[in-house]
């Protein structure tokens, strides 16, 4: 099992404090940090500041030296798919290769409107992501002078300005969140190099994957060139004391005081890998026995660095 931490900095984390969670990931042995790409302060307390994902990520690129960097996931409305192409293979180069680009269709409305970025629905953000997908694939890998025509954009005349050294790779890690719906799955088989199953359990991971090996088998695609991860929420400690601690820190930090600790604790207990060490580790197994082969530890408390360093001792290499 290969494990990655994964943040939430619009919960009003500034750019150095995110740097202090992806060096202390990478110091704990960590193989990837991922952010998410949003603009609206959630969860906890509204009005928080909020950072932009590629622009931290590029940051990062040169502040970080070994781990592996990346979104999950950049929606499709927040920028043009040629923009984000060129963004990612920048970052990518000042990274030295590092670099995962998740993406997806997005879904928080209210950061939109606060913004002025147009929310379509579901279905037509779905055609977006399609043609997005279809413009950043050809503008990395296809000949010069290729084009493309959606009905949302259309490319004329494309040049690559040459390619980035990846090993022989021709672009970035390519993910794709959600829960493995008909759509997204197409996606994952055509573009993918791997499909992460989102607030997941063990229990959601065997029929998701299903469905994202069914679409690779029904395009001739090898299903097992794609790899299948999970994103959990976790909270872990090394005593039981010690767990109930951080989860009134939380609580606190998600605005949620009053709320009954013991009652929140035993809910997500069924849903995240929360525990001491030896109770990680069978979450872990659960997971493992589904198919899962990578976790994103979705961590709320970021500016808590022990308990990244902690994760880095129960997960890391």
């Amino acid at each position: 099992m290969r494990f990655a931490l994964m943040t939430e900095p619009q919960q009003g984390l500034s750019y150095d404090e995110i740097l202090a969670i992806a060096r202390a990931a990478e110091s704990a042995g960590l193989e990837a940090f991922f952010r998410s790409d949003h603009y609206a302060s959630f969860p906890g307390g509204s009005g928080k500041p909020t950072t932009d994902a590629w622009a931290t990520l590029a940051g990062l690129a040169r502040e970080t030296s070994t781990i592996r960097l990346g979104t999950l996931v950049s929606p499709v409305t927040f920028r043009l798919p040629g923009n984000l192409a060129k963004v990612i293979q920048t970052v990518d180069e000042m990274s030295g290769g590092r670099i995962e680009a998740g993406f997806g269709a997005g879904w928080n409305a209210d950061e939109h409107a606060q913004l002025g970025i147009p929310f379509p629905d579901i279905g037509e953000r779905y055609d977006m992501l399609t043609e997005q997908m279809a413009i950043i694939h050809g503008l990395w890998t296809e000949p010069d002078g290729w084009s493309y025509d959606g009905e949302h954009w259309q490319v004329r005349g494309a040049t690559r300005h040459g390619e980035i050294a990846r090993g022989g790779r021709k672009h970035p890690h390519i993910l794709f969140g959600g829960k493995g719906g008909p759509r997204l799955a197409g996606l994952v088989a055509r573009y993918g190099d791997e499909f992460n199953l989102n607030s997941a359990s063990p229990e959601d991971a065997p029929e998701a994957y299903a469905r994202v090996r069914a679409a690779c088998e029904e395009i001739g695609r090898d299903p097992n060139e794609v790899v299948y991860s999970a994103m959990t929420g976790v909270l872990v400690a090394e005593t039981e004391g010690d767990l109930r601690a951080r989860v009134a820190d939380l609580l606190s930090a998600l605005g949620q005081g009053e709320t009954d600790g013991d009652a929140w604790l035993a809910e997500r207990r069924r849903r995240w890998i929360m525990g001491t060490p030896d109770e990680a580790h069978e979450r872990v197994q659960a997971f493992e026995e589904r198919g899962t082969q990578r976790i994103m530890l979705q961590d709320f408390l970021p500016r808590d660095l022990d308990h990244v360093r902690l994760m880095g001792r129960i997960f890391g290499a």
